[in-house]
């Protein structure tokens, strides 16, 4: 056990799970989004949908989708920042079968126009899982390097994203493969030692058969003072 996990994080109350955990997950989305979401449907599952307005978890996950980190002191004031950066959300409660009692269901709309939809739970002390990405099962917790590769479900594509990788030096942590069904949509998440560089998503993302692919650097959870 980790310091940190007996402390529990530095944060802007009142809840590591209900709060700190709720901008963790809004910022790993927004990371994961890859530019500034300009629309946002946030629907809140169980404990979230029961407490979360009084623990300020709607407040949280907006800051985090501004690019907020658990400490910062704006969190509270998330809802009039969002309208100042022309983030359009809505915010509702769903059921999720199965799910975290504190998990949320993010639909995002970049700057751009990507898309994507993240389920992220808030598993205790402002630690987080990512449990769906674009409604394929996921589990990891942003705490490493972490490369999402979406791809058709054909052979040879996990040998040439792992040779991209030890091409640049770049050491696989851990490894986990998900599909839809034989042959049809899947997704690689490897959480890795060192950073990704842009060279690398773009090179991956020239595949044949690559669908989509997102970088999500430590660096990008750590930088502070963001802010939209």
């Amino acid at each position: 056990m980790r310091l940190f996990d007996v402390l529990g994080p530095v944060m802007t109350g009142p809840s590591s799970s209900h709060t700190a955990g709720a901008v963790r997950i809004g910022l790993t989305a927004r990371n994961l989004l890859g530019e500034a979401p300009k629309t946002a449907e946030i629907l809140l599952h169980g404990s979230f949908a029961a407490t979360g307005r009084g623990h300020g978890t709607d407040r949280a996950l907006v800051a985090g989708l501004l690019g907020m980190l658990p400490d910062d002191e704006r969190i509270p004031d998330s809802f009039s920042l969002a309208q100042q950066a022309g983030l359009d959300y809505t915010i509702g409660t769903v059921v999720l079968r199965g799910a975290h009692p504190n998990t949320a269901l993010l639909r995002l709309e970049g700057v751009s126009g990507r898309k994507l939809e993240v389920m992220g739970a808030s598993i205790g002390g402002g630690r987080i899982n990512i449990c769906q990405i674009d409604g394929i099962t996921t589990n990891f917790g942003g705490d490493h390097n972490t490369l999402i590769v979406h791809n058709q479900d054909t052979p040879g594509h996990v040998a040439e994203v792992t040779t991209a990788l030890a091409q640049r030096g770049i050491n696989i942590a851990t490894m986990q493969l998900y599909r839809s069904t034989a042959g049809g949509y899947a997704v690689m998440v490897l959480e890795c030692d060192q950073p990704l560089p842009d060279a690398l998503i773009a090179e991956l993302r020239g595949m044949q058969g690559i669908v989509k692919v997102t970088g999500l650097n430590l660096a990008q959870q750590t930088e502070t003072r963001e802010g939209a």
